[in-house]
């Protein structure tokens, strides 16, 4: 279902600025972006190159409150500093596990689901393999980084067979950072728990080309409603 379909909403009136108490004694900013009665909440992390204010985490958040979803969006410490060096695995699940508990707190009883792009999807899964998420009921993958550029392997995915939690991957044809053969195998081993939608002709920012007859804002759009449906069940 397109923007057009759904009434337009005052967005900002459904944000609220937070800050996140880590377990280093350090905070970080985040945002909750919530319409009056959320069906569920996504806890949303950011890529590695860019924050929790991107122009496409906000529209991503945007989609959702207009599909009667929340999202809790946080900066991981090292994009809080102002350092392009992501922190390590140990720290950035430290962020994720502190802003699950932070969106339980602020929508206590709402269905929750943690995930994020790219990198941040990534960590969040590690932090769930490693002990699962609290209340989380399933990861939702916004461009698994499966390999570097240029690098096909499936490393990176080794720790997904601990996470016992229904995971959503959205995978781009075009993305470099998965092949889409290799991304097929990987969520065929993990069975049923992980479901794979594949977006022709996207990149790893879910960029398409002109010559595909679509743009990005469409994308997007599919994106939004296959997110929403798979968190809702609907």
């Amino acid at each position: 279902m397109g923007t057009a379909g759904r009434a337009r909403l005052d967005y900002d009136a459904h944000m609220t600025p937070l800050r996140i108490s880590l377990p280093a004694g350090t905070t970080v900013s985040a945002v909750l972006d919530a319409p009056a009665h959320p069906k569920a909440c996504y806890v949303f992390a950011h890529g590695a190159g860019a924050g929790m204010n991107h122009a496409f985490m906000v529209a991503v958040a945007r989609g959702l409150v207009e599909r009667g979803i929340a999202t809790l969006r946080f900066q991981f410490p090292y994009m809080e500093q102002g350092s392009k060096r992501p922190d390590s695995p140990v720290v950035a699940q430290a962020a994720v596990r502190a802003a699950v508990e932070e969106a339980t707190r602020q929508l206590p009883g709402v269905p929750l689901f943690a995930g994020g792009k790219s990198f941040g999807g990534r960590m969040t899964s590690q932090a769930q393999a490693v002990e699962p998420l609290a209340g989380v009921g399933g990861v939702v993958f916004v461009g698994f980084p499966l390999h570097p550029a240029g690098k096909p392997s499936i490393e990176r995915a080794t720790h997904l067979a601990e996470v016992k939690v229904p995971m959503l991957f959205l995978q781009g044809t075009r993305d470099t950072l998965a092949d889409l053969q290799l991304i097929r195998e990987t969520t065929a081993k993990l069975g049923r728990r992980a479901t794979l939608h594949v977006v022709e002709g996207a990149d790893h920012s879910f960029h398409v080309l002109v010559r595909s007859g679509r743009n990005d804002a469409q994308v997007r759009d599919e994106l939004l409603d296959v997110m929403a449906k798979w968190m809702t069940k609907g």
